[in-house]
């Protein structure tokens, strides 16, 4: 049960790390301006990073056959490569003669080197905890929605960002891009194994100690990230107080291991279903549905039925939920790849510090419904994830057409919902995939409907940029855009894609209850 705990732990640590691609907008204007970029330009970086999720299966295909660490390693290793020699580029000063073909090509490969990290997490979180899948899932992919948070508190205290030039303050997060994520996946490698599935009467006490912490952990990257004139906390206080929350997890691990030690004895019964025949499983308390179900103490658990990817794309259910998405957690994605472009068009200097409220409330946004699955199980209910999609789709439509007012506290209050919204589909997706096509070959299938991500993020993420550019040629900026007027249209494009992206969700969740 310890090492149980132990690989959750690990996936904790390595999701809080590995969304290298979400601290982009704390340096793109910096690195527009280093390499003379133009907006479309920039907006091509970014798709670029997300398009590395063009290649996800492959991670997906890996980790069928590969040892986990060595899975770890190899994505790790990705983005030292499409990270580091950008880094490199920059630390000679020989950043004007980078080409953009192969700037373009190492942020593609920076950024699927996040999709080998991510399928690990998903991994270890259906195969060591699968009766509760959709905790286990909530849970360490609520730390992806920390990753922007804790680099930026770590150039502050590293790097000292307030008093950085451009080129420093790229150099710092190039740096830490390529370095951290191998660094906690070489630290994790170890304990980040497949354990013997198993599920203990005390279970639910861990997940609520370890809910316990990470809502402490939400709840300090929240107030730190808010603006003040006063502020009682210092870079240095605010580094130390994540690395402590972040360590806190581990408590579940060691008191589990010393409570085994003290009873000599093994607190976990096992119950995969494969392993265990059917009076077995009724000797614990479990029973046989159908061939897709399992009950447990009243409570029904299914998978959905297993699909392989070439019977998976010829559903309408798939093609339903791949636009929900795209219209959903990719539109939200944008928004925030395009945060840093947005917060200078309104003459807001503060973009580090709106990155990290959109970083912290989409912490939030990611353990929503883990949160609403934990209080939901004790109740012996379960929430339809389509519904649960709609339902987090229809503040993100308001805040869009919110950013129409180009009040400084409507940016705020906007980025804040769409990053808690974008945080919740994102986490909910996880378990829908596996509800609506199976669990076997969830690595391949996840990998397959997250594609929309860089189709997104081209399509919507050049929008943008063509319209950003159109307004600034008519006000006289030679294509810089200053005002609100910079990104009203798209504002709108936006929140009407994700408005009928909510009536897709309806329509799915209305489809997958008659199924």
């Amino acid at each position: 049960m310890g090492h149980q705990w132990l690989s959750l732990v690990g996936t904790i640590w390595l999701q809080s790390i590995s969304a290298t691609n979400s601290n982009f907008p704390s340096y793109s204007s910096q690195l527009k301006q280093l390499l003379s970029l133009s907006q479309l330009q920039l907006n091509n970086l970014a798709f670029a990073s997300d398009s590395g999720k063009l290649f996800g299966f492959l991670s997906g295909m890996a980790a069928d056959h590969l040892p986990l660490w060595l899975v770890l390693l190899i994505g790790s290793s990705l983005g030292l490569i499409g990270y580091g020699v950008q880094y490199l580029f920059l630390v000679t000063n020989k950043v004007s003669s980078l080409p953009y073909s192969l700037l373009f090509l190492l942020t593609v490969l920076a950024g699927n080197s996040i999709c080998w990290i991510n399928t690990v997490c998903y991994m270890i979180a259906i195969q060591n905890f699968p009766l509760d899948l959709q905790l286990a899932v909530g849970l360490s992919t609520s730390y992806q929605g920390l990753s922007a948070k804790i680099y930026s508190a770590v150039v502050d205290v590293v790097f000292k960002s307030s008093s950085l030039t451009s080129i420093q303050t790229t150099r710092s997060y190039l740096l830490l891009n390529s370095i951290l994520p191998l660094v906690v996946c070489l630290i994790t490698s170890p304990f980040v194994t497949v354990v013997t599935t198993a599920r203990s009467k005390r279970l639910s006490r861990g997940f609520f100690v370890i809910f316990a912490i990470t809502i402490f952990t939400g709840t300090y990257a929240v107030i730190t990230s808010l603006e003040s004139r006063k502020r009682p906390f210092t870079p240095l206080v605010i580094l130390i107080g994540m690395c402590v929350f972040l360590l806190a997890p581990l408590v579940v691990p060691l008191v589990e291991k010393l409570r085994e030690k003290m009873e000599h004895k093994c607190l976990i019964r096992s119950y995969g279903k494969k392993v265990c025949d059917e009076s077995s499983m009724e000797e614990n308390g479990l029973g046989v549905v159908n061939e897709h179900c399992v009950k447990d103490e009243g409570v029904v658990m299914c998978d959905g039925e297993e699909m392989e990817a070439k019977v998976m794309v010829k559903r309408l259910n798939f093609w339903l939920y791949f636009f929900v998405y795209l219209f959903g957690a990719t539109v939200g994605m944008v928004y925030l790849n395009n945060l840093g472009q947005i917060a200078e068009s309104r003459g807001n200097s503060s973009t580090s510090s709106l990155v990290s409220l959109a970083s912290s409330f989409g912490f939030f946004g990611r353990l929503f419904p883990c949160l609403l699955d934990y209080h939901l199980s004790r109740t012996k209910y379960k929430v339809s994830r389509p519904a649960l999609i709609a339902l987090m789709m229809v503040p993100m439509t308001g805040a869009f057409f919110l950013l129409l007012n180009g009040s400084n506290i409507c940016l705020h209050i906007s980025t804040a919902i769409i990053g808690i919204c974008t945080g919740a589909v994102s986490s909910a997706s996880v378990s829908t995939t596996a509800e609506l096509f199976g669990a076997k070959n969830f690595s391949v299938n996840h990998n397959i409907v997250v594609a929309n991500i860089p189709i997104g993020s081209f399509l919507f993420g050049d929008m943008a940029a063509f319209l950003y550019r159109k307004q600034g040629l008519a006000n006289g900026y030679n294509g810089k855009c200053m005002g609100v007027k910079c990104y009203q249209t798209s504002f709108v494009i936006w929140g009407s894609l994700c408005f009928l992206g909510t009536v897709l969700a309806i329509i799915l969740h209305s489809r997958s209850r008659k199924a």
